[in-house]
This record gives structure tokens, C-alpha cells and sequence, in this order.
């Protein structure tokens, strides 16, 4: 369905449509009706013109085909035509198919679809299927701010369960619409009515769903409960028996449901995004999620879209979003941001990350920062060999500026956020036609922030937050540079770990998480990758013991998103982001690092 149509107001189409009408031009007459019927579908004067063109030719019909991206006010033109010409069920499938497209349009606001004489004139099974298709082309439940539009079709359950109070499978699409729009008593009635007239799984089912939305969850489980035993091998219900305990924080007994039902499949994709969910929320290991997302992978065909994946990763460090940066620039950049005085002169205590520098630099021209001199390894040297730099020693970019149009390709797919590493990934294609050179010079030249509602909440937000967004999504394109090259030989990957050793900064994190998201779609490179953030994670804490590390804590959220983490790797993390620094230590060399920290988390 199409919006394609030069838009004029309700009122000059019909005027146009008047005109068309005297001059005996039906088909620009159709034309200007159905412009003002997507604009004002309720406007008496359109009907009025439509039924004046329908008498004029014959039923009309002819004048308003389907086709393909069809425009939507000829599909609401057609479905009224057909209710007059005899067909009323016909017509409400187009008008459900506007709702579909438009939910927030109050398309089947009209006399003929409230007219209590309507039901009688459609079998209940239809009206059934009518009902349920209002139900697929909305959201569970309709924001309030939808529902007005959608009471007609309430209105046609209502009189429809009337006539015909026999129909169990009425009572139970009736109950689903209304549980939907926030009627839930009204939900609850009817579908206990039709488990009186006819007994079933379905019916259960809408019992169980109207009671849990009316907050009667023991009444709902043992209706759903009721459901399995009239079909065993539905194992749908299982796990909506198990997302129901599971949100009233009964994990046990959710889990138990869910193995019953891999017991009897151990593939059905609903029972499998489910147990990964609730298995993740109970113990907050990321195997589970990466476990789901191979299983996405290996089974592209699932029964239904699922966002048990998504909802799992939401507001979680790397998983669905970036971690903040920290540090002292960070807490003088959020001063400056807020209106707050630095003086001429800021004195910082500890390591600045060079993308932290240079984004305070840029907030505040002319602040002369002073960094202190501290013990430990020169935080502006690169942690390991590498070919490919970055940055210069003193804090300046090593790299140029990237072009114009590279800058604005990238701006259009920046986000904080996504759902998931895999799905990041996806996205970042759209960054593969960029070459390396604009991808290192955006890394240390940010484009400015957009002036979209997006750019502006990011800079009102944190003002660390874009630079940050900007650095994350070139690594990600970074991995779908030169996907010809074999991986181990590739381009990507000597740069991506040329940034995970270079200096510490920002981009160590973006790069690592590169790695990190490279492993969640490709199992072939993740013993690799457990490996280098295992040896970038120990390299961090080694430097812990003597000076401040900025980016250690985000090291340790990302080395908690790694696919196959070894648990002493694990639980070294864990020390970083639960804010238990490692016990001060003098530096060894790292092969003995790793023989110590093994044997501290085997003895505990």
C-alpha cells in the first residue's frame, strides 16, 4: 500500500472531484475522492461523492482497482463500495488492510461497519477472521493513543457476539481484540463465554492471555496450563507459560516449562529464544545469548519474528549500547558541557585517553590542559608493536582528516545503540563502500553532530557520547573492509588489532568491539578473539597496579560480551566492572601474569 499521491486539502479534492463528476471525468473524479478519503475518511461530504460516482457508474468498483503499492485511499474508496454493492466482509478486509498500514486512522469509523444489522449479514466464522486480522495489523497491547481508531472494530464484536452467542470461535477473537485495546473485564467475559459454549485450547489460551492482562496471573497460568493438557504437543503455550512466570520472577519453575518443551523439541524456536532469555536473566552469562544467536543463524526460518535476542541486550554494556567513557577529561568535558567553570587552566591527575583530549580541546578552545606526570607505562605509547598509528605522542591525530562525503555516509547510520551485536553488524554494511583512509580519519576527526532530534540528544546527553557512536561504527565498517580477504591474512583484521594494542583510548574500546562482534557472527574467529581480549584485558589490569587505566572498566564489560571466555578471564572482568580493583602488584611479564591469575580463581 501507497501514500503516493499529490497531497491537497480533503476539500480542494472534492471540489476537484465535483468538477470531474459534472464533466463526466469519472476516473479523475475517483481519483480526487479517494485523496480525500486517505485525508478525512470520515468526512460525510466524500462518501456523499462516492455514492453519487457509484450510482453514476454502476457500483463504481471498476474506477478504484487493486494494484500493486496501491494508493490508500483507493483501498478504503473500494472497501466501502463493496459493502454497498452486497459485500461487506470484503470490504472490512480492506479496511483492516488500511488499519494495517495506518493504525492511528479511524478508516472503519463509518455507519455500515457499527450498524447492529452488520453481524447478521456475516457468517461468525468470517467475522472471526475479520476480528483476528485487526488483531495482526496492531500492536499487543494498542497504545491508548490508538485505540479510538480502532473501537469500530470493537463495536462489530460487540454486536456480532450478540447475534451469534454460540460461536465459541467468535467469543475468543472477540476477547483478543478487546484484551488488546484495554477492555480486559470485557476480554475476560467473553472469552469464559466461549469456553462455556465450546471447551478448547485456543480458548484457553484467550482466557489465559485476558486474565494476565488483568493482572489474575494464577488464574491465567492454570488456564494455560488447562490449554497444554487439551494439546501436549503445543509447545507455543509451554513457553508462554514460562514467560509468564518468568516476568512475576518465578525463574524455577519458568525454566521447568521450558525444558518439558525442548524435551519433546529441542529445536522449536519459541522454546529456544525463550530458555536463552530466561537462562541469560538468571545468570547473566553471555554464552546464552550467543548460544541464541548461532541458533538464529542456523535457523533463518523461525514460525514468528522473535526479540527474545534484543530484549536480552537492551541497556546492557556492549551488548545493546556503549558504555560510558570515563576518566578526568571526561569529568571536565561533562563540567563544561553543564555551563561549569574550568579556569584557563585544567590540571588532570591521571592518563587522558587522546580522543577524550581532543574532544575537551574542541568543547573548550583555548583551555590549556595540564597532565600530570605519573608512574607506570607512557599511557601515549602503543601497548604492543603495531604497524598502522592512530595517534602521535602528543596527543595529536597520526592520520588525515576524512573526506567530506565518507563523513556524511557515516553520520546517517551513528547510533549509541542497536540490538544486538549481530545486528550492528548487519547495519555496518552499509559502511563496506568506504575505503581505509576515511575510515582511520573519522576514527580521530569526528564529524559534527547532526542537527537531528538524534544528534541533539547525544550532545545534550553527554557530549562524549557522538565521538564515541563515531568511533564505534567505523570499526564496525572496518569489518566489512575487503570481505574478499581470508581473515587471517585480511586487512581488517591487522588493522582492528593494530587498534586494540595502539595507544589507550576510546578507539581501543570501538576497535575491540569490532573483534568482539566479528566472533558473535563467525565462530571460526572466536578462539582468536577470546585470546586477544584476554591478553588486552591482563594487559590493563598489569597496568592498573601502577597508574590509572580510563578504559579498563569498558575492557572488562567487553571482555563479558566475548563469545568462549575462559571463566578465570571471566572472572577478571568481573573485578573491572563490579569496581574491585586487582590488589596492587609489582609488573611481571604477562605469561607469568596469566599463571597467577589462573591459580587465584582455581583456589577460590
Amino acid at each position: 500500500m501507497s501514500p503516493d499521491k499529490p497531497d491537497l486539502p480533503a476539500a480542494e479534492e472534492l471540489t476537484l472531484a465535483r468538477l470531474a463528476l459534472t464533466e463526466g471525468d469519472l476516473p479523475h473524479a475517483a481519483a480526487h475522492i479517494a485523496g480525500a478519503l486517505a485525508q478525512a475518511p470520515t468526512l460525510p461530504e466524500a462518501h456523499e461523492l462516492l455514492a453519487r460516482l457509484a450510482t453514476v457508474n454502476g457500483g463504481g468498483l471498476d474506477l478504484f482497482p487493486l494494484r500493486q503499492n496501491v494508493f490508500v485511499g483507493t483501498v478504503v474508496a473500494r472497501a466501502h463500495l463493496l459493502a454497498a454493492a452486497g459485500q461487506p466482509a470484503e470490504g472490512l478486509d480492506l479496511l483492516v488492510a488500511a488499519t494495517g498500514y495506518a493504525p492511528h486512522t479511524p478508516w472503519a469509523e463509518v455507519p455500515w461497519v457499527t450498524a447492529p444489522d452488520l453481524a447478521e449479514r456475516i457468517e461468525p466464522d468470517r467475522t472471526a477472521q475479520i476480528l483476528m486480522q485487526v488483531c495482526a495489523a496492531t500492536t499487543d497491547p494498542v497504545p491508548r493513543s490508538g485505540q479510538a481508531a480502532l473501537t469500530p472494530y470493537l463495536t462489530l464484536a460487540r454486536n456480532a457476539v450478540t447475534v451469534h452467542q454460540g460461536h465459541p470461535l467468535l467469543f475468543g477473537a472477540a476477547s483478543a481484540l478487546a484484551r488488546r485495546l484495554g477492555e480486559v473485564s470485557l476480554a475476560v467475559r467473553w472469552a469464559s463465554r466461549g469456553l462455556r459454549v465450546g471447551p478448547s485450547k485456543i480458548g484457553e489460551v484467550r482466557l489465559g492471555y485476558a486474565y494476565r492482562s488483568a493482572g489474575r496471573i494464577q488464574d491465567a497460568l492454570a488456564a494455560l496450563e488447562r490449554a497444554v493438557a487439551h494439546d501436549p504437543d503445543d509447545l507455543a503455550v509451554y513457553a508462554d507459560i514460562a514467560g509468564t512466570l518468568a516476568d512475576h520472577n518465578r525463574l524455577d519453575e519458568a525454566l521447568d516449562w521450558i525444558d518439558r518443551a525442548l524435551a519433546r523439541d529441542p529445536t522449536f524456536d519459541c522454546a529456544v529464544h525463550t530458555a536463552h532469555r530466561l537462562r541469560f536473566q538468571r545468570d547473566g552469562d553471555v554464552a546464552h545469548l550467543i548460544a541464541l544467536a548461532d541458533f538464529v543463524r542456523e535457523h533463518p526460518e523461525d514460525s514468528h519474528e522473535h526479540t527474545d535476542l534484543a530484549e536480552s541486550c537492551a541497556g546492557q554494556p556492549w551488548l545493546g549500547q556503549i558504555t560510558p567513557a570515563a576518566g578526568p577529561a571526561v569529568d571536565a568535558l561533562r563540567t563544561v558541557h553543564s555551563g561549569g567553570q574550568l579556569g584557563a587552566t585544567v590540571g588532570l591527575e591521571s592518563p587522558v585517553p587522546p580522543s577524550a583530549l581532543r574532544t575537551l580541546s574542541q568543547a573548550a578552545p583555548g583551555l590549556r590542559v595540564q597532565i600530570a606526570e605519573g608512574p607506570g607505562p607512557d599511557p601515549y605509547e602503543p601497548r604492543r608493536a603495531i604497524g598502522q598509528h592512530l595517534w602521535r605522542h602528543d596527543g595529536l591525530p597520526a592520520v588525515g582528516n576524512p573526506s567530506p562525503l565518507a563523513a556524511d555516509h557515516l553520520r546517517q547510520f551513528v547510533h549509541p545503540a542497536w540490538p544486538h551485536p549481530p545486528a550492528a553488524y548487519d547495519a555496518a554494511v552499509a559502511l563496506a563502500t568506504l575505503d581505509l583512509a576515511d575510515l582511520l580519519g573519522l576514527l580521530t576527526h569526528p564529524p559534527a553532530v547532526p542537527p537531528t532530534a538524534l544528534g541533539r540528544v547525544l550532545d545534550e546527553q553527554d557530549p562524549s557520547l557522538w565521538v564515541r557512536s563515531v568511533q564505534v561504527w567505523a570499526c564496525l565498517g572496518l569489518l566489512h573492509h575487503r570481505t574478499d580477504e581470508p581473515w587471517p591474512t585480511s586487512t581488517r583484521r591487522t588493522v582492528l588489532l593494530d587498534l586494540v594494542w595502539g595507544v589507550e583510548d576510546w578507539t581501543t574500546e570501538a576497535a575491540l568491539f569490532a573483534l568482539v562482534t566479528a566472533a558473535w557472527v563467525d565462530p571460526a574467529v572466536r578462539p582468536e578473539v577470546a585470546r586477544v581480549v584476554a591478553e588486552r584485558l591482563a594487559d590493563a589490569v598489569e597496568v592498573t597496579r601502577t597508574r590509572p587505566v580510563p578504559i579498563a572498566v569498558s575492557l572488562g564489560h567487553l571482555a563479558l560480551a566475548t563469545p568462549d571466555l575462559t571463566p578465570p578471564v571471566r572472572a577478571l572482568a568481573r573485578t573491572l566492572t563490579e569496581g574491585r580493583p586487582p590488589v596492587p602488584d609489582p609488573p611481571r611479564r604477562l605469561s607469568r601474569l596469566w599463571r597467577r591469575l589462573t591459580a587465584i580463581f582455581r583456589r577460590s
